[in-house]
């Protein structure tokens, strides 16, 4: 994947690796870096966990409003934002990523659609997003999200994609019975496939990084759900509690990290 120093021309404008700032605007989103990849697996892992924990502890029903009403109010305030914040870009990432493992869960435990069913349905759903961002924008790139509308579209195709990577998740690890840590280990190798192809020109940037974005998600949760669930289940049993705990301190470090970058960037610029 090619560095921000390489990105000199417009066909690296797109790609895995580039600054933040284009167009007329200030972007909404964060820089890609390896950073932001590390940061997005433990935020799909820490709500796969986080998701756990409270519907069992708690009413489901009563959990579901409550991630809901969290969420709509922080992306309030992320919509509300002039510009990249990383603390608030990271929340509102968490936030969609607790309410998208809720609602793949609710299908399929309350609603009663089988997994194989619902991950087909979210990846529809995921597809005609993509469509409807790409005719009325002209383009998925995430470093063109400079105007409302377009991060309208781009939160939505991320909590689509979370709700999809949890479905594909559990089809994995309970339908094929490949357990939480095999399927951990099948997206871990899945996820280098958009990665290679991008290296050798046979995937376009933007198509690899939503290939590779969504794929963050299932194999995040197997892995968190492998440290959390009970050896019954096929996991290490260590609680969903203390591992969303554990996610939450390493994610909150990242976040420190990506703030501390964002501020000399800011004041190179």
């Amino acid at each position: 994947m090619p560095s921000p120093e390489r990105a000199t021309t417009p066909q690296y404008e797109t790609g895995l690796y580039v600054p933040g700032h284009y167009g007329t605007g200030l972007s909404r989103v964060p820089e890609i870096s390896a950073a932001f990849w590390l940061t997005k697996i433990l935020t799909t892992g820490m709500g796969e966990t986080t998701s756990d924990f409270f519907v069992t502890r708690f009413e489901p029903v009563v959990a579901v409003l409550v991630a809901a009403v969290v969420l709509a109010g922080v992306l309030v305030l992320q919509f509300r934002a002039r510009r990249y914040l990383p603390w608030l870009y990271w929340l509102t990432v968490a936030a969609i990523s607790v309410f998208g493992t809720m609602a793949a869960d609710v299908a399929h435990v309350a609603i009663g659609i089988p997994y194989p069913v619902s991950t087909l349905a979210f990846a529809a759903v995921l597809a005609v997003v993509l469509t409807v961002w790409h005719r009325t924008e002209g383009t998925l790139s995430v470093h063109s999200i400079t105007t409302g509308r377009r991060e309208a579209l781009y939160w939505m195709t991320v909590l689509v994609t979370f709700a999809l990577g949890t479905a594909a998740g559990d089809l994995t690890a309970t339908v094929f019975h490949l357990g939480y840590l095999g399927s951990g280990l099948l997206f871990a190798a899945l996820i280098l496939v958009p990665v290679i192809a991008f290296r050798f020109s046979l995937l376009g940037a933007t198509a690899a990084f939503w290939f590779a974005y969504t794929l963050t998600r299932p194999l995040g949760a197997s892995f968190a759900d492998w440290f959390g669930v009970s050896a019954e289940r096929g996991g290490l049993d260590l609680g969903t509690g203390p591992v969303s705990l554990v996610l939450a301190g390493a994610i909150a470090c990242c976040v420190l990290y990506l703030a501390h970058i964002e501020r000399a960037r800011t004041r190179a610029t």
